[in-house]
């Protein structure tokens, strides 16, 4: 049988009168719980709260998709609490050791309310401390959530790259092996210097990069005569060079000067050095091509989450939200277009930098799955008065009135577990408001809008 004494060795019971602790123990059920034993299953209605005097506890349960566990040590009160609104268990509670507890009824906590008024408020403080908790913890996720999938869609924007480069880097070795064999075998010929002169010139025609592109059916036409031309001289293995020789606008005029000047052999030598000297410059081209979207991925990376800068500066808005737009490039490109209408003059907010991105991500984000990945997106800045007003929109289908009248609330989703970002317009709305703004959204079948209002920032003197 429970002792008052116990009892004041647990905080939220500590130096209450007797006499209300006697009450209490007097409306309580002494439970032994065994190891492994279950007190209380998710989804059971909430009708007890339990004052664990020995032993160790568990709390566990899926929370958003989630398995989450607790430990509760001896001396915590658990389950359902004075005034909370909670009508069903959200996670499942049983016994880690052997462990003593009491279980005091829901229905009487009117009476508690009345009796000790000293607990009840030491409870209701012990409930803001839980809800405070699991809000830190829901937001963690939430940041987890969206990390994941921004990091999911930079690997892939990064590994297309990566991987052209490193395969243009492989064919570069194999290119480098043929203009090497090629140059052996023109140093085994006697060139004139007119001759040696002619392949050069011809070669660093063929490989400059500033040779404006010819149209389709002029590049098809011209690859069909340049690799009939190379048939009858009997080289029949060079059908690569031709496609390489129509893309740079060569006519076969050339390659006929080049077979009268040189000889069909000597010809022949040059071709394949040239073809390979050709494949090299295309190869670097994609090297540099790949490298520099890895680098503007990079520096994206870094604007974006405002590494190795101060943590509260002046943000250029236009350039906070090109940022999230190249971060969120790898949904954009499979259907979306992006109609972009900014104000002519940089427009400046002293903000929490990466947190004004996580409300252009989110939004961005949801415009997107509401026009299911094809669709127009519109982002549009301007001033009014002292603020820059950001609106996002789409033509998606629109928000209901029903959804629109939760859609700020936290916790509230229409997407199932593991999709969107992670971040609810709850945390949108956080954001703006730590920043003095306001956000306000308007619907309508084929035209969302969302504004964002943000106080402008005097520019740096």
């Amino acid at each position: 049988m429970a002792e008052i004494s116990e009892l004041k060795i647990v905080p939220a019971f500590a130096d209450l009168p007797d006499d209300q602790l006697a009450w209490f123990l007097s409306q309580t059920q002494e439970m032994h719980l065994k190891a492994g034993e279950t007190y209380s299953r998710q989804g059971d209605p909430a009708d007890a709260m339990y004052v664990l005097l020995e032993g160790q506890l568990e709390a566990r349960g899926t929370i958003g998709g989630e398995t989450v566990a607790f430990p509760i040590n001896a001396g915590n009160v658990t389950g359902v609490l004075p005034f909370s609104r909670m009508k069903q268990f959200t996670v499942s509670g049983r016994a880690v050791a052997d462990s003593r507890a009491l279980r005091f009824p829901a229905s009487r906590f009117p009476e508690l309310v009345q009796k000790m008024p000293e607990l009840a408020q030491r409870l209701v403080g012990l409930m803001s401390d839980r809800i405070r908790e699991t809000t830190r913890m829901e937001q963690q996720r939430d940041r987890l959530a969206a990390l994941g999938k921004l990091s999911a869609g930079l690997a892939h924007e990064l590994n297309n790259p990566a991987s052209a480069a490193k395969r243009a880097a492989s064919q570069l070795r194999q290119a480098l092996k043929r203009i090497k064999d090629a140059a052996h075998e023109l140093g085994r010929r006697d060139l004139t210097p007119s001759q040696r002169a002619e392949i050069e010139k011809l070669e660093a025609s063929f490989t400059q990069t500033d040779v404006p592109p010819a149209d389709a059916l002029t590049i098809s036409d011209l690859e069909e005569q340049i690799d009939s031309l190379l048939r009858s001289h009997g080289q029949n293995d060079l059908w690569q060079l031709a496609a390489d020789l129509a893309r740079k606008n060569v006519g076969p005029e050339v390659l006929e000067s080049l077979y009268a000047n040189l000889g069909p052999e000597t010809a022949r030598a040059a071709l394949v050095r040239i073809a390979a000297a050709v494949e090299i410059a295309n190869l670097l081209n994609e090297i540099e091509s790949g490298t520099s979207r890895i680098s503007d991925l990079v520096l994206a990376i870094k604007e974006y989450t405002y590494m190795d800068q101060a943590p509260v500066q002046n943000v250029d808005i236009v350039k906070s939200l090109e940022t999230t737009l190249t971060i969120l490039n790898h949904k954009l490109k499979r259907g979306i277009s992006v109609r972009r209408d900014y104000h002519s003059l940089p427009l400046l907010v002293n903000s929490f930098g990466s947190e004004l991105n996580q409300v252009w991500t989110n939004i961005i984000d949801n415009a997107i799955d509401a026009m299911g990945g094809k669709g127009e997106l519109r982002v549009r800045t301007y001033r009014q008065d002292s603020c820059v007003v950001v609106e996002i929109g789409d033509n998606g289908p629109g928000i209901s009135p029903e959804v629109k009248a939760h859609i700020f609330e936290p916790f509230f989703t229409t997407k199932g577990v593991g999709e969107g970002t992670g971040l609810g317009l709850d945390t949108v709305q956080r954001i703006v408001k730590k920043h003095r703004g306001s956000i306000q959204v308007d619907s309508k079948a084929g035209d969302t809008r969302f504004q964002v209002w943000l106080p402008l920032a005097e520019p740096a003197g």
